[in-house]
């Protein structure tokens, strides 16, 4: 079953990369060109993280999109992979529309589908914002519609030390609006992960290796099914991993 996500992740990723290579849209009637397509791929997080509770993980986030600059296709994808059991303990697709609604910011509308392993299926509709906010954080505020509703905000700023040298701290907040017992998640027992993370452009923008922290911790009704469930509420992990950028 991990090979087939995997090979099923990874077959995503070529067939959206081959469609991105499309030519640029023309007029059907003038034969003028249209806005030029644009496509790429970025991989947020592409780490290993060494947790202080004995637990090792191999985590993926990234996007692939392909669009112009009035209206985007975007594929998203996130996973948390367990260290020798090969396990996703969490995985998560997306499909989204964005389009711009102001000078910064784009609106987003999509579905979600959250396939761990040892989990039941869990689907979504998408609505929200991304954009760059004052101060030049990059902001991610979506709203998660289902029977099992959720909110999540994310924001990270680049800090530039040198020209290649960027630390980078980072934030996410998950807020359940509605009990997911299966899920562990409690109705506004909000989940923080932060992390700081110091990386190097070793090959411009597009390989950037980097060494980090990053701390999850939940609250509330969260932390209580947590603790009940015996595991350990509040994990520190170092991160080695790289970012991508095409």
């Amino acid at each position: 079953m991990q090979n087939l996500k995997i090979a099923s992740a990874a077959g995503m990723m070529l067939a959206a990369a081959s469609a991105a290579q499309a030519q640029p849209l023309t007029d059907g009637f003038s034969g003028a060109k249209a806005e030029p397509l644009i496509y790429g791929f970025q991989a947020e997080q592409f780490e290993y993280r060494d947790g202080d509770n004995g637990e090792n993980v191999f985590v993926w986030d990234f996007d692939v999109l392909v669009g112009t600059d009035e209206l985007k296709f975007v594929w998203r994808s996130e996973a948390e992979i367990v260290d020798g059991s090969g396990e996703f303990e969490g995985f998560e697709n997306q499909l989204r529309l964005q389009f711009p609604v102001s000078t910064f910011f784009d609106a987003v509308v999509g579905v979600q589908a959250s396939t761990p392993d040892d989990l039941p299926d869990r689907y979504n509709a998408v609505v929200g914002l991304k954009g760059l906010a004052p101060g030049f954080f990059e902001i991610d505020s979506d709203l998660y519609l289902s029977n099992n509703s959720f909110y999540r905000f994310e924001a990270e700023y680049e800090g530039l030390i040198t020209n290649r040298v960027i630390l980078t701290p980072s934030i996410e907040l998950t807020v359940p609006l509605q009990d997911d017992l299966k899920y562990g998640q409690a109705a506004g027992g909000a989940t923080t992960e932060a992390g700081l993370r110091l990386s190097y452009d070793l090959i411009d923008r597009a390989f950037s290796p980097y060494v980090g922290v990053n701390y999850e911790k939940s609250f509330g009704g969260t932390a209580d099914l947590i603790e009940a469930s015996g595991e350990e509420n509040g994990v520190t992990s170092i991160v080695l991993g790289a970012r991508l950028n095409f």
